[in-house]
């Protein structure tokens, strides 16, 4: 306590223990002691008393689309990573695709690397891609600091991005395994996928039909076979059909290393809500039934989905026709995914302690940063998150930090304002301020 340079003290700190009254002490970016809220603070050491307000680890989000570089009109590190400070993310991994070039060999990584040096708010890590004929290029990746691999098993909407067929996810994934990696796969089939009506046009009902749960379904189902016979580690991304969760119960009871997300948008917005023509709710795998939010739920709270990131996917706002068929899929949710997950938790009788579990502890454990990240414990970076958990506000598109304002959460009421965000023990956003750029590029440990 005595070489304390920074004590933050609040009545509710979400602690690996539970939530307890504390003040933290921080030194060198680290923090050094949880300790009980009315120590005396010493001598030199800085007070921050956040009051009644909730203390929480810097969220982890470890599936984010920066789209940097090459296609920065859609987002870019200085813009993704002002949103997710925001928004209470401190970390965060970026995706290989919708970048020029994707990050594939060792030298697309050492370019994005550059573009992205001086532009972090926040900290910063990269997968890499597995795409057909590219094995060559997995273990090189892997040695120079990606936290794993990504993978489509049907078109991924971006030419240079192509996906895998079985036997080619085979491979790659035997060579992922063969030195303890990670791969980590969109999870649709694309022969149900060929197979189910295209209409195209402004319908959600006629969008949804073509994004068929046995698409899905069909598609973990192989994922599980290959990561059985190789017993490789593999990681299902954005989880949307609770059909599936059955297959992955099942699997893990014997024995197959496999670990799923699901994504705030489907948590909390529904299939029977969204208009027709809205294509800021297009998203693929697709926002489905009510019916099934409440699966993905009870699924969260069993621990079948380990796990909750944004799957933050921005383009340009005339890139979102009102064609559900045409307009790009993906939805942006950097700033607003903490607000969004804890108002429908709080809803569903769910505490902050599970919402930093899902959104911090395991994606940071996820991708083997948690000896650093995803809790408030003695040995952590000091990255925090100050939320003010019972205000509300409403989404205002011009107030994010996003670069394309394009939000399925506009007009929304939401639980949860971020009052700060901390990086190493330095608040980087307080009401709306940003101190210059302090986040640092990471490598997988």
């Amino acid at each position: 306590m005595s070489d304390a340079e920074l004590v933050l003290r609040s009545t509710r700190v979400i602690t690996p223990e539970g939530t307890r009254a504390a003040a933290v002490t921080v030194s060198a970016g680290t923090i050094t002691a949880v300790l009980p809220y009315d120590t005396e603070i010493p001598a030199g050491a800085r007070l921050v008393d956040v009051g009644d307000d909730a203390l929480l680890p810097g969220l982890v989000d470890t599936h984010v689309h920066v789209n940097d570089p090459g296609r920065t009109e859609w987002e870019g590190f200085w813009t993704a990573t002002r949103a997710a400070a925001a928004g209470g993310i401190t970390t965060l991994v970026d995706m290989p695709l919708n970048s020029l070039p994707p990050t594939t060999t060792v030298e697309h990584l050492r370019i994005k690397r550059d573009v992205a040096r001086d532009k972090a708010h926040i900290d910063v890590g990269f997968w890499g891609g597995a795409l057909p004929g590219n094995v060559k290029d997995l273990r090189p990746l892997h040695d120079a600091g990606v936290f794993g691999f990504k993978a489509f098993l049907s078109p991924s909407g971006v030419d240079e991005f192509p996906h895998l067929d079985q036997e080619q996810l085979a491979r790659s994934l035997a060579e992922i395994a063969g030195f303890g990696g990670l791969l980590i796969v969109h999870a649709e089939d694309p022969h149900h996928l060929a197979a189910a009506p295209q209409h195209g046009g402004p319908r959600y009902a006629d969008f949804l039909a073509s994004r068929p749960r046995d698409a899905e379904d069909t598609a973990i189902a192989a994922l599980i076979a290959h990561a059985r016979r190789l017993d490789a580690r593999v990681h299902v991304l954005h989880l949307s059909s609770s059909d599936a969760l059955p297959l992955i119960r099942a699997a893990r009871a014997d024995g197959v290393r496999i670990t799923v997300e699901t994504c705030p948008h489907y948590l909390t917005l529904t299939a029977e809500e969204v208009p027709d023509g809205a294509s800021e709710f297009k998203c693929c795998p697709p926002i489905r039934e009510a019916a099934n939010q409440d699966l993905l739920w009870a699924a969260l709270a069993d621990g079948t989905i380990d796990c909750v990131v944004t799957d933050h996917s921005p383009s340009t706002a005339d890139l979102k026709t009102a064609d559900f068929a045409t307009a790009w899929g993906g939805i942006s949710g950097l700033q607003l995914s903490l607000s969004a997950v804890w108002t429908e938790a709080r809803r569903r009788g769910h505490t902050l302690d599970d919402v930093v579990r899902w959104m911090s502890a395991r994606t940071a454990a996820l991708v083997g940063l948690d000896a650093r990240k995803g809790a408030i414990a003695p040995g952590r970076d000091a990255d925090f998150a100050v939320l003010a958990p019972e205000e509300t506000f409403t989404v205002d598109p011009a107030g994010l930090q996003h670069r394309n304002r394009v939000t399925a959460y506009a007009g929304r009421t939401l639980h949860g304002v971020v009052r700060s965000t901390w990086l190493r023990g330095e608040r980087i956003v307080a009401d709306g301020e940003f101190t210059p750029p302090k986040g640092t590029l990471l490598d997988r440990p």
